[in-house]
């Protein structure tokens, strides 16, 4: 199984940035990983969000030929890490093509990019920053990873 991550811009905060290697090292033990890290737009907020998230989503488009894609957005499906882990299993089964998870910048992502999405998923109701989304995602992919291999993970 081939697993491609996608963001705009590199982890700024130290900490954070230890933790997606961490997660993608253990991640590494079971399948093979890419994370891709796209330019990331700059501006004001408020004044040009659409245009920002068109910027970024055009990097990303890029790196989506052929995958199943999974975009992370707080209206998507929720599972628990079990129902999770099941999931992998049945695309698992079928590995023609890699799995991309696709985590926005600060302002989320293009509604184009969500739409075309094989797939939406929301990791909580909880709202994340874009840094934390990414670990959070490396962390329930290596827990679910783990768990189908019957690797024993905390509860």
């Amino acid at each position: 199984m081939h697993l491609k991550f996608l963001w705009p811009g590199r982890t700024k905060r130290p900490e954070l940035r230890a933790l997606e290697e961490f997660y993608s090292g253990r991640i590494r033990a079971f399948a093979s990983l890419e994370i891709v890290e796209t330019a990331e737009a700059r501006g004001i907020a408020e004044r040009f969000a659409e245009k920002i998230k068109e910027r970024e989503a055009r990097g990303i488009e890029k790196h989506l030929k052929g995958v199943y894609s999974i975009c992370l957005v707080d209206k998507g499906k929720e599972m628990t890490s079990q129902e999770f882990a099941r999931f992998f299993r049945g695309l698992e089964r079928d590995p023609g093509r890699p799995l991309a998870f696709v985590v926005g910048g600060f302002l989320g992502l293009a509604d184009r990019l969500v739409e075309g999405a094989d797939m939406r998923l929301s990791l909580s109701r909880l709202t994340f920053s874009h840094e934390l989304s990414r670990v959070v995602l490396l962390e329930q992919v290596y827990r679910a990873l783990s768990v189908i291999r019957g690797r024993h993970y905390a509860k």
